[in-house]
């Protein structure tokens, strides 16, 4: 009787197979590990074309004489920019490099030519001498505040609770509307997470410590893909309609 042979599982070597001569597995995609993007920017942004799609269209329909064209060119204009500042910007970022993808051109640093990333009035990157804005990671003054405050009364002030403790017995520190007050912020909220009394971090500075936390791995590791010059892409695909868009508007209300 012949000797049979099951199929052979991928990754396994058999008897007689040279090990070297086992393909490698692809180690995935270049940038698609993290991605960040703002929701409210992205709610606005629909809610915008809604909006000029619901007016534009109606003015195409009802509209006379110069009208329709107007509300064309006027929708022309107006789709690709609204798209470009709200539902276009991304952050993408893995082992190797990051991707910051703003309303008219696309950034691609790898990680040992980044030189800071900082979240102060706005996220701004610092790569290869030049200075990139993130539009896609806004920054909250007021959630900054929020996180600030939540993070004070999650540490509680010892100064303050030993002075309590040492001026009126008749109040025992970690009585029940005090213990109760810091057992309801002690902890900070998971990331993702709804809690109504906020973060314990504000979303922009989350954001550049992860991707901060990247660069440093990668920076450590010496990883031969996250080396290599800063490519800068222009979205010409999104600017030559806005252009064409507004040249029309131009024309049309120059001509009366």
């Amino acid at each position: 009787m012949s000797d049979s042979q099951g199929p052979d599982v991928p990754g396994q070597e058999t008897p007689g197979q040279d090990a070297k001569a086992v393909p490698t597995p692809s180690t995935g995609p270049a940038y698609a590990d993290r991605s960040y993007r703002s929701r409210s920017g992205v709610a606005a942004g629909v809610l915008l074309l809604a909006l000029a799609l619901w007016l534009c269209i109606d003015a195409l329909v009802k509209g006379h004489g110069k009208t329709p064209w107007l509300a064309l060119a006027t929708l022309v204009l107006v789709v690709p920019l609204v798209s470009a500042f709200t539902l276009w910007p991304v952050v993408r970022a893995n082992e190797d490099r990051l991707v910051v993808r703003n309303p008219f051109r696309t950034v691609t640093a790898p990680w040992q030519q980044v030189e800071s990333l900082q979240a102060a009035l706005s996220v701004e990157l610092r790569a290869a001498g030049r200075k990139y804005q993130v539009w896609a990671v806004p920054v909250s003054l007021r959630q900054r505040k929020r996180a600030n405050r939540r993070s004070m009364i999650s540490k509680g002030d010892a100064s303050v609770i030993s002075s309590r403790r040492g001026q009126d017995s008749r109040f025992p520190v970690g009585g029940p509307g005090l213990r109760s007050a810091f057992s309801r912020s002690s902890a900070p909220a998971p990331y993702g997470s709804s809690d109504s009394a906020g973060p314990a971090v504000a979303w922009a500075d989350r954001v550049v410590t992860e991707l901060l936390e990247l660069r440093s791995r990668a920076v450590e590791e010496n990883r031969a893909g996250a080396d290599g010059a800063v490519a800068v892409a222009w979205t010409w695909w999104i600017a030559a309609p806005a252009v064409a868009g507004a040249v029309a508007l131009i024309v049309l209300l120059a001509a009366g």
